[in-house]
């Protein structure tokens, strides 16, 4: 690739402000597809009523687009290392500002559940390679730094998403929340299309084949799990052990087909590395914990504590907003202690804030619950910028997209099982089928239940990076080197 700085410095640009203007194109990509899964949730009872539609049909304007996320995210992230990232992160801004306008335009409930569908197909471009791009925008001593802000960026779409939708459709109507997008895409194209470093060209000979079977394979695993844990209104039923059973037949055929292809989508010698295989199962870990976050926090301040819906949501507003606060401080922590040792620290303070979540709360009401998850979340902050560092520091440049989506993907499948697995805790706990009429009583217990099974898996989390670093640090069998790259030692 031709590198932004040399491109930015023919037109009399720094190369400082060209890595500034280049990474403010990637935050704002990344802020794109974050607010684009939590705008549209303040939207649902506003849709029902518009399009005289039952919840069942609306939520699909929610699923539609994490379904297209998760099913396709590791294809496109593959498909930018051989294409090449810039094009492809372009291709995807287009194909997420032209599928907001759609949304914006749809005259029919289908008609915005599949322009969604088109516009997570564009989320999953920009969530897969804007991470891919750290590597060649910022120098690699900044790279904890940079994937931090990138968190925090995340955090504010996922923060403003519910009050910059509620204002939208107060004043201008469900449409503006996708419309307003559009100068946002537009926006990021500039940056990305002017300051991003310029693909290599290289001949069709030179250039790895797609994997069209494996990614079709692995996209239709992934769609049958997905839909098996989020359909049956909570029941696990016939029709969900079916989805499953289609899930793992299809990632049978995937692994076969991957060892058989010339060009893989996914090498299966990379799960040969412990640390990789360690750094994804941590991720889905973390992100079931946090999912029960966002599941079982607004039953409690509803049922058990009793406020109304706009007070709830800005209590649910504080997590991301101390997300937002603390992403960038946790990659530059990452880049001063070193990455495997935040790690630890991140799921250490995750761990202290899932107890405190299952106890403070019973003890001193909501202000236990604030001041649990302001324990909670700058802990996930610290482990997603340090794992994220990790796995992606030393990756060759031709695998970053691929590897990027990996590491999304494991969160996105986290999300999904998080919410069916930690709400089946919940109800279970609360000995309810159904949580909406709960006594407040049992939904305090489910709470003090589900966040104890939380602090359980973060302990497991904590057994897994342990491990890992004591891995990393044992000397090699000839004793001349350790098996990795040592972390830098932590700063006076």
């Amino acid at each position: 690739m031709t590198s932004c700085t040399d491109d930015a410095a023919n037109d009399g640009i720094t190369p400082a402000t060209s890595v500034r203007w280049a990474l403010a194109g990637l935050c704002l990509s990344m802020l794109l597809s974050s607010l684009g899964t939590s705008i549209a949730n303040v939207a649902l009872p506003t849709l029902a009523q518009v399009f005289a539609a039952p919840f069942q049909q609306v939520q699909w304007v929610i699923l539609a687009y994490l379904l297209a996320i998760t099913i396709l995210i590791v294809g496109v992230g593959r498909l930018g290392d051989i294409a090449g990232r810039r094009r492809v992160l372009l291709a995807g801004l287009v194909v997420f500002t032209v599928a907001s306008v759609l949304c914006g335009l749809a005259p029919s409930l289908w008609w915005l559940i599949a322009a969604r569908a088109a516009q997570g197909l564009g989320a999953a471009v920009l969530m897969a390679l804007t991470m891919a791009f750290v590597g060649e925008t910022v120098p690699k001593e900044r790279t904890g730094s940079a994937i931090g802000l990138l968190g925090a960026m995340s955090a504010i779409g996922t923060a403003l998403g519910p009050s910059l939708g509620g204002i939208a459709i107060a004043w201008l109507g469900w449409r503006a929340i996708f419309l307003v997008n559009i100068p946002l895409g537009l926006l990021a194209f500039f940056l990305a299309h002017r300051f991003l470093p310029v693909d290599r060209d290289t001949t069709k000979t030179d250039r790895p084949g797609f994997d069209a079977l494996g990614t079709l394979l692995l996209a239709g695993a992934l769609a049958a799990y997905a839909l098996a844990m989020t359909i049956g209104r909570g029941h696990f039923g016939t029709l969900n052990a079916t989805l499953l059973m289609a899930a793992l037949t299809g990632i049978v055929l995937f692994v076969f087909t991957e060892a058989k292809v010339a060009s893989p989508l996914i090498p299966l010698a990379a799960f040969r590395n412990s640390e990789f295989n360690a750094s994804l199962a941590m991720n889905a870990l973390v992100s079931t914990i946090m999912m029960a976050t966002l599941v079982v926090s607004p039953f409690y301040l509803s049922r058990a504590l009793g406020f109304n819906a706009a007070f709830v949501g800005i209590i649910m507003s504080i997590g991301p907003v101390v997300s937002a606060l603390t992403g960038a401080p946790a990659g530059r922590l990452v880049d001063r202690l070193g990455a495997s040792f935040v790690v630890i620290v991140g799921l250490i303070e995750m761990a202290v804030g899932a107890v405190a979540l299952s106890v403070l709360p019973a003890m001193f009401g909501l202000a236990g619950y604030i001041a649990a998850i302001a324990l909670l979340t700058p802990g996930y902050q610290l482990f997603q910028a340090a794992n994220n560092t990790a796995v992606m520091m030393d990756i060759p440049a031709d695998r970053r997209g691929v590897v990027s989506g990996l590491l999304s993907l494991s969160r996105n499948l986290g999300l999904v099982t998080g919410a069916s697995l930690m709400g089946a805790v919940f109800a279970f706990a609360a000995m309810t089928a159904d949580i909406t009429t709960a006594r407040p009583e049992a939904v305090a217990t489910g709470m003090q239940v589900t966040f104890a099974v939380a602090a359980a898996l973060t302990a497991v989390a904590i057994a897994i990076a342990v491990q890992g670093r004591a891995l990393a640090m044992r000397p090699s069998p000839r004793g001349d080197r350790p098996a990795r790259r040592p972390e830098p030692a932590p700063s006076a």
